[in-house]
């Protein structure tokens, strides 16, 4: 039994979109698409040895020259939702107790925090507004 060179293509791009879900690597998946183009090629127009490799390099390096960046860019930037603490930070709050260097409370998001001031020299009396400025456990550091 004698396999076409198309049908070995679409196996190879069969075993790169394999490899592709199990390792996350977008450049698999563009070496798949080559490999798909390659099939094409010589399935349709009949193409020889050296138009299949061809093809397969062009689309296959075209491909990974255009998803890369892309992916790299997407992975660089931080998440736009901050959740949690991180959500917390940059937050007014009003004061419960009276906030000092050594502690005090507040309400936050609804919330009664236990809160410390930044500059141990500064105090926060019932009823003003504050800043969070960061969360340390369960504390909220606020200024």
């Amino acid at each position: 039994m004698d396999i076409d060179a198309w049908l070995w293509w679409l196996i190879g791009a069969a075993a790169l979109g394999i490899a592709l879900v199990v390792t996350a690597m977008p450049e698999l998946g563009m070496l798949a698409v080559g490999a798909i183009a390659a099939a094409v090629v010589t399935g349709v127009f009949g193409g020889g040895a050296v138009a299949q490799v061809a093809v397969f390099a062009v689309i296959s390096t075209a491909g990974i020259a255009v998803v890369r960046p892309i992916a790299n860019r997407h992975r660089a930037q931080r998440p736009q939702l901050a959740t949690g603490v991180d959500a917390l930070k940059g937050r007014q709050a009003v004061v419960l107790e009276r906030v000092d260097g050594s502690g005090g409370r507040i309400k936050l998001a609804g919330e009664v925090w236990s809160a410390r001031a930044l500059d141990t020299g500064n105090a926060y009396e019932v009823g003003q507004e504050v800043d969070v400025v960061d969360i340390e456990g369960a504390t909220a550091i606020v200024m």
